[in-house]
Order: C-alpha cells, then structure tokens, then sequence
C-alpha cells in the first residue's frame, strides 16, 4: 500500500507493507532518553509469563519524540470527542492488569 499526490510532487510517498500493515500488540511501553534520542520500547506482557519480551524498539530525535507527543495529544482529543474520556488506571508501575480482567489461571 502506497500514498502519494501526484499533484504534489514535494509530498512524501508513504509505502506499508502487509507484515506491518498487520501491526505488532503491545500493552507496555518503557522510555528511556539520551542526550540525543528518546528509546521507546514496546513490550507485550502475558498473564503468567514471568519474562515479557520487547516487539519493537522506536529511536527517536528529541525533536521528533516531541512531536509525537503532541500528535497524541491531537490524536487523544479528538477520540476523547468521539468516544468520551478514557479512563487512566491510577496504581502500581506497570499499570496493566496482568490478569487481563479474567479468571487466575489454573493447571
């Protein structure tokens, strides 16, 4: 999948592949910065999996990390407009419920 203008030849021609079109979950992200680049991994942690692996890892410019975050803060506004305010969950570091809001595992 490719998006360009034509009509606008100083656009940047965005390409997306099936395998990253179908995206990669993730219900934790760590963050960590230099003095010249903001690290965002992406992790996926499963209930009753003592180790939780990272999926993907971002680098970014301070400049551009910046920018993200106002593209989320537009992004949050305008679903919050739509859908009503998300509720953030208040607690413990990560704030993820391990059991997923479901019954304990047993074996």
């Amino acid at each position: 999948m490719t998006t360009s203008d034509p009509k606008n030849p100083s656009q940047i021609s965005i390409e997306l592949n099936e395998e990253v079109a179908q995206g990669t979950y993730s219900n934790l992200a760590v963050i960590t910065h230099s003095a010249s680049e903001f690290v965002i991994d992406f992790i996926r942690i499963m209930p009753g999996i003592p180790k939780a692996q990272v999926k993907s890892r971002i680098i970014l410019t301070p400049e551009h990390a910046k920018r993200l975050v106002a593209a989320l803060q537009d992004n949050i506004s305008k679903y919050e407009a739509v859908h009503g305010t998300i509720k953030e969950v208040k607690g413990s570091v990560p704030a993820v419920p391990l059991t997923f809001g479901g019954p304990t595992a047993q074996a």
